[in-house]
């Protein structure tokens, strides 16, 4: 399999600057603002974001070292595959998080509900449409009758 090569396009800029204590899912934060740095080259294909509300980040988990294709998530006490997790510890470190857009300064992204690391790579950006990312009828597997639980748990050692 050939190898593939992303280059950031701008850089996260949140108050979280270790790991630990990072919050996870940012859904579930009530204040973690942030701004999102574009590079001067990609800053005109922010024209007609201002539009949107919400945006998806799709970040490089630059701080994981290493994989593990079983961990242990946060909400659970039982080892489960990487690939039904949100675990940051993946064969390919990539991050998503959905996040409120305040306002838009130039190539500054004024954002709310980051769970991201401080000077995170940013590799795309992608607007939020409430009918294309939302569908009834879903299965959380593992997570039946857990996800309230995502509103206290922070990062910690695990991954």
């Amino acid at each position: 399999m050939q190898t593939i090569t992303f280059s950031p396009i701008g850089i996260i800029h949140s108050n979280h600057k270790t790991r630990v204590g990072t919050p996870i899912q940012p859904s579930r934060l009530q204040q973690s603002d942030g701004k999102v740095e574009i590079f001067p080259e990609f800053t005109t294909g922010l024209h007609d974001l201002d539009g949107f509300s919400k945006i998806w980040l799709i970040y490089h988990l630059h701080a994981i070292e290493g994989f593990k294709l079983e961990v242990t998530p946060y909400l659970d006490e039982q080892t489960r595959g990487v690939f039904a997790t949100r675990a940051p510890a993946r064969p390919n470190p990539i991050g998503l998080s959905l996040v409120n857009l305040l306002s838009i300064e130039g190539g500054m992204l004024m954002v709310d509900g980051l769970d991201i690391l401080d000077g995170t790579p940013l590799l795309d950006i992608k607007p939020f449409i409430p009918d294309v990312d939302h569908t009834d009828g879903v299965k959380v597997g593992w997570l039946e009758g857990k996800t309230h639980r995502f509103k206290t748990h922070q990062a910690d050692k695990r991954f």
